[in-house]
């Protein structure tokens, strides 16, 4: 049996998974969202208060975008100051 001999084993290139790993991962494949975003940082919105998250904020939805509110409860109806706006969710309090 020569080293380079592995008949036995299947064959695998370039990291192809296996135990632990799970082949490459590339960075330029990564799909960027910018699209316009319906809250901005620093503006008021009125808005319903649906569900409360893992971590006990309350859930609104503008446009379908959400948006978790600190202290806030469900069936709130809320006036809130929005205070960061990221890819897919973005964050506010109570005013």
């Amino acid at each position: 049996m020569s080293f380079n001999d592995n008949s036995d084993r299947p064959s695998r290139r370039f990291g192809g998974g296996g135990y632990g790993g799970g082949g490459r991962r590339r960075f330029n494949d990564r799909q960027f969202d910018d699209t316009p975003k319906p809250v901005e940082t620093g503006k008021e919105y009125d808005v319903s208060i649906t569900e409360t998250s893992r971590q006990g904020d309350g859930i609104a939805r503008v446009e379908g975008f959400v948006i978790f509110v600190k202290g806030g409860q469900p069936g709130q109806e809320a006036k809130i100051k929005v205070t960061q706006v990221g890819r897919r969710f973005a964050t506010a309090e109570l005013v």
